[in-house]
């Protein structure tokens, strides 16, 4: 019997460009989403823009429109990147609709109703320029714990502090630059600590409860989860003080819900959308309409999964099912997490030229689908962050999908058009040897045997596994081509019908090969589909025969070798970027445009002064994390001396320490010992930040030794 499934990607939101990194996500769900349509299962992949928050608002500001202007621009930038890439959404919508409000709005009065709504007074940092309450992230100044400059308001990224914004010392607008004042307010808060809520989450996220037929999270993920559990859960404030771009809390004036409350109701506020637009569309389509109760009732027998970064695990695991369970409606049945993007085992960088856009890549002329297959020989179904190394990125792409796969068709399909006038053997006729039938049974047993692995291997989404078992059936196809040499048959006399047979079993197994890629290669597929002149490959057809005396179509060169140069121009292109634009419209269409502004320049120094701060090169000769800290990372770093030095970093919110092993980076070597209750840090991690979440730890450039001193 065919699945019902319903699944979503991570909203992107409308607030900047959709680049390499981003793609990780859209370009896994969707090659998930097409095999399981394949197999012949009922699968709807909906997403939209998260359009709401303080971000979106001042960005609206600034470019003097209003949020609904700013939002409607970047939805159809996003959605052309998306088309660009193949990504093949049934509906891409917008938070800001009509359908999430309501759902918004819903889910809040049944956990009111549900008595798991509080409120209290909240004292604030407020803008007077601005007129506005500040977020966290809007707020800096000095850490009142190690003392550290500009720091955001939720925590200190040098020592891993954690505080109130009202602890700040000298705090400071990120909006404006001005001295934020105190004030209260009352705000919302979704009771998180609850033991209702409490108990639920604890078995949900480890698999326990009796209605969960398998695990929802990834193993690791359920781990993370105990270390969060263990920490205690706190009440969430889900409510912001106008001015505010976003939904209005019902019977409360002047109060919005926060962003992350609306943000993943997106996902049923899109479904709605394609079940309305089903149902009106009926008439002119083929689709039977779609019942949004049998996919978000609680007791829906159908299938939601969500795939999402590492990153926002946190929301997705711990307050939206909460907030769907206390709702009584269906939470997922599994949330797939994945890692970050590295490119060429580094951070994408704006100074490198490898923070690229969607939009630039495809600029370039570079075929979306190398990326998509370069994504899928790397996803393993796991949360590991992938590298992007351009340089192995074109040798695979060229190796692989021109080298083997294409290369089988390209080397045969000439015999069949011009000396068979496009038309195939019957390889099981009387004519046909004893030698090609015997090789035409075993090709196909190994094909079938390939697909039911490939098959389990794309169910787990683990992709690398299974292009590994593809390209290892391509290598025994160019194997037999090579064996075969038709180029050699076709030469001499008599042997006509051993040119064509061995032609026509060399297509077979291109056929099988493009139905097993199709869900990596959709559009190649498309076109190997008119030159093999057949009906769209479902997977049944990954070891069916074409007919017998079939006739094909003229072959055409199918896809080009990556030129290296279109890459290293694709990277200074990334560069420019960053350069001033000509106007502040073109300005805003790149991804490294969309940071708040900075925050202000400390005061002069001298040299002198300078020089007091001993920055050395070190190693990081092993990164741990430490028990009992949400945001620290054990260090311990080599810079020259007899014995390594031990430093705590507030950095495990970027970075997994496996990645971090052998990695030089700078520290200030002569800042005080800090006494910790986790142990003594003898130094500071240098990393930048912004006013957008995120830090980044520097980097020497390569032949930096460690104990070099930074002047």
């Amino acid at each position: 019997m065919a699945r019902k499934i319903l699944v979503t990607s991570a909203l992107p939101y409308a607030n900047g460009s959709i680049h390499l990194g981003h793609l990780v996500e859209y370009i896994q769900t969707d090659i998930w989403v097409r095999f399981q349509k394949m197999r012949g299962n009922e699968v709807h992949y909906v997403c939209a823009d998260d359009t709401h928050g303080t971000p979106i608002m001042l960005r609206a500001q600034n470019e003097g429109i209003t949020p609904e202007q700013l939002i409607n621009r970047v939805w159809h930038e996003h959605k052309a990147d998306f088309d660009g890439f193949h990504v093949a959404f049934d509906h891409y919508g917008s938070t800001n609709s009509e359908e999430t409000k309501q759902y918004a709005q819903d889910i809040y009065r049944k956990l009111r109703a549900a008595d798991l709504i509080e409120t209290k007074a909240v004292e604030q940092f407020y803008d007077p320029v601005k007129e506005m309450f500040l977020p966290d992230r809007f707020i800096k100044g000095e850490c009142p714990k190690c003392h550290a400059k500009d720091q955001y308001g939720d925590n200190c990224e040098a020592c891993g502090a954690t505080y109130a914004p009202i602890e700040l010392i000298n705090p400071y607008s990120a909006v404006s630059g001005a001295q934020p004042e105190r004030r209260s307010s009352e705000h919302y808060f979704f009771k998180l600590s609850d033991p209702r809520c409490q108990e639920f989450l604890s078995a949900w996220t480890q698999g326990t409860l009796a209605s969960q037929a398998t695990p929802p999270l990834q193993q690791e993920a359920a781990n993370k989860m105990k270390e969060w559990f263990e920490a205690g859960l706190s009440n969430w404030d889900i409510s912001r003080d106008a001015p505010y771009f976003g939904f209005e809390i019902p019977d409360a004036p002047g109060k919005f819900f926060y962003v992350w409350l609306d943000a993943p109701v997106g996902y049923m506020g899109s479904f709605k959308k394609l079940c309305d637009d089903r149902s009106e569309d009926r008439g002119s389509r083929i689709e039977s309409p779609l019942d949004f109760d049998e996919y978000w009732n609680a007791d829906a027998k159908t299938e939601l999964y969500h795939f999402i970064g590492k990153d926002i695990l946190y929301f997705h695991s711990l307050f939206w099912p909460a907030m769907l369970k206390f709702a009584n409606l269906r939470t997922p049945t599994q949330i797939f997490a994945h890692g970050f993007l590295t490119v060429n085992n580094e951070k994408m960088s704006k100074s490198r030229g490898t923070f690229i856009t969607a939009e630039s890549y495809l600029k370039q002329g570079l075929n979306p689908e190398y990326l998509r297959y370069y994504y899928a020989a790397k996803l393993n179904g796991t949360m590991e962050d992938i590298d992007l190394n351009l340089e192995d990125f074109v040798a695979r792409v060229n190796s692989d999908l021109v080298g083997k796969y294409i290369n089988i068709a390209s080397r045969t399909a000439g015999f069949i058009n011009k000396r068979f006038d496009g038309q195939l053997a019957n390889l099981m006729a009387n004519n046909a040897s004893a030698r090609i039938q015997q090789e035409y049974g075993y090709f196909e047993t190994s094909a079938k045997e390939t697909a039911a692995l490939v098959a389990d291997a794309f169910d787990k989404r683990d992709f690398a596994k299974a292009l590994r078992g593809i390209m290892t059936f391509a290598d025994s196809a160019n194997q037999f081509v090579d064996q075969r040499k038709p180029w050699t048959i076709a030469k001499e006399l008599g042997k006509e019908d051993e040119l064509q047979q061995v032609c026509t079993l060399a297509l077979n197994m291109f056929r099988w090969l493009t139905v097993m890629l199709k869900p990596v290669l959709p559009k190649l597929a498309e076109n190997v589909e008119f030159f093999l002149n057949i009906p769209p490959l479902a997977w049944k057809d990954a070891s069916a025969s074409i007919p017998a005396n079939h006739r094909i179509n003229e072959y055409k060169h199918l896809i080009t070798r990556i030129d290296p140069k279109l890459i290293e121009a694709m990277v200074e292109a990334n560069k420019q970027t960053l350069a001033p634009a000509a106007d502040s419209h073109s300005q805003t269409r790149h991804a490294e445009a969309q940071q708040h502004a900075i925050s202000p320049i400390a005061e002069t120094i001298s040299i002198d002064d300078f020089n007091k701060v001993d920055l050395r090169v070190a190693m990081i000769v092993s990164a741990e994390h430490v028990e009992g800290a949400e945001k620290l990372l054990k260090l311990t770093l080599d810079i020259g001396e007899e014995n390594p030095r031990t430093v705590f970093a507030g950095i495990k919110s970027a970075y997994d320490p496996a990645t971090l092993i052998g990695r030089m980076t700078v520290m200030v070597a002569n800042l005080a010992p800090r006494k910790m209750k986790f142990g003594l840090s003898e130094g500071m991690v240098l990393a930048a930040s912004g006013s957008q979440p995120g830090l980044f730890i520097l980097s020497p450039d390569e032949g930096a030794q460690a104990g070099m001193r930074v002047k």
